[in-house]
């Protein structure tokens, strides 16, 4: 992709392509039926969201997650926000 699609996208969602592209290099290889590794993703990916995530609604994506009842995704925890 061109850069300047990423610009376009960067300024029209405030969410820094390098963050995004740094969660997904780590998202590689990460065992998701770790609590711990799940709580971590989740936390990025409220951070990059500016989107704050409470410890009740962190526990159901993390649970709902883990139990292998949810994908474990950007466009999946983002949804599970913003449903708050």
């Amino acid at each position: 992709m061109d850069s300047k699609f990423f610009k376009n996208l960067e300024g029209k969602t405030g969410v820094n392509m390098n963050d995004i592209f740094s969660l997904a290099n780590s998202l590689q290889g990460a065992n998701f039926k770790d609590e711990k590794t799940v709580r971590s993703v989740i936390q990025r990916v409220s951070k990059i969201a500016n989107k704050p995530v409470n410890k009740q609604m962190e526990d159901k994506i993390v649970n709902s997650i883990v139990n292998g009842n949810e994908k474990l995704d950007f466009n999946t925890i983002a949804k599970m926000i913003n449903k708050k």
